[in-house]
């Protein structure tokens, strides 16, 4: 199972939200590229980048950071928020993304998810983010009624490398992820699913892990605030 350390970016500086509430934004710096380095440096093998902003944009608005961690780093990156055509997905690729994160339009325009995933392939992933097990979309403002394993089910066949869910009643929480939905979702379909939301302890990673299903899982503030030893857990991952 990947670990993906998590940089979130607000007004230019890293971040981590509480169950994705935009005022209730921590700052844990300002050097975007710096963190990323440090990641690095601990061993990880991705980094999972979000524009908090764009989401609510519904365009990109931390260009600048992005730009900066992928000139810093060399290992692959994948980015949501903000990502809502054809044009700005393939400027993204083509500026050294490995992969960019599509969650808004999976839901109103799946069509485009779909033509995404056939020109760039294994380079596109779905962001299915749920409160109580149903979608929410643009920067988890507006919820729907939509099922998020009924989401992820309807591109089964469309290529898509990955999906990433999040649970947002967990996000941020430091509550533990919600293994039992996450691991309900990756058994319900043969795409890789990547966990997101409550990773606060070795534990939880361990205990994704040990599913046997996840993918992978994606932690930011537990990395910040020290619960998780980012070196340590790579290793015991590894293992």
């Amino acid at each position: 199972m990947i670990l993906y350390p998590a940089i979130d970016l607000k007004d230019g500086q890293c971040v981590r939200l509480l169950r994705g509430e935009m005022e209730a934004a921590t700052v844990f710096g300002d050097d975007p590229a710096a963190q990323a380095l440090s990641f690095q440096a601990a061993g990880c093998e991705w980094l999972h980048l979000v524009d908090l902003n764009g989401a609510f944009a519904g365009k990109p608005v931390n260009a600048a950071a992005v730009q900066a961690i992928l000139a810093a780093v060399s290992v692959p990156c994948q980015l949501g928020g903000g990502i809502r055509d054809m044009a700005t997905i393939a400027m993204w690729l083509e500026q050294g993304l490995a992969r960019v994160i599509l969650g808004t339009v999976a839901v109103e325009n799946p069509m485009l998810v779909r033509e995404a995933a056939k020109a760039f392939p294994g380079r596109v992933a779905v962001g299915i983010d749920a409160r109580k097990g149903r979608v929410a979309t643009k920067g988890w403002a507006t919820e729907t009624e939509i099922i998020a394993t009924d989401l992820a089910r309807s591109f089964e066949d469309a290529g898509v490398a990955a999906i990433i869910y999040t649970d947002i009643d967990r996000d941020g929480a430091m509550e533990g992820p919600n293994i039992a939905a996450t691991e309900a979702l990756a058994r319900a379909v043969s795409i890789p699913v990547i966990a997101s939301g409550g990773v606060a302890s070795m534990a939880d990673l361990l205990a994704l892990r040990d599913t046997g299903t996840i993918a992978g899982a994606i932690s930011g503030r537990a990395l910040y605030d020290g619960a998780i030893d980012l070196g340590a857990a790579l290793r015991a991952l590894r293992t």
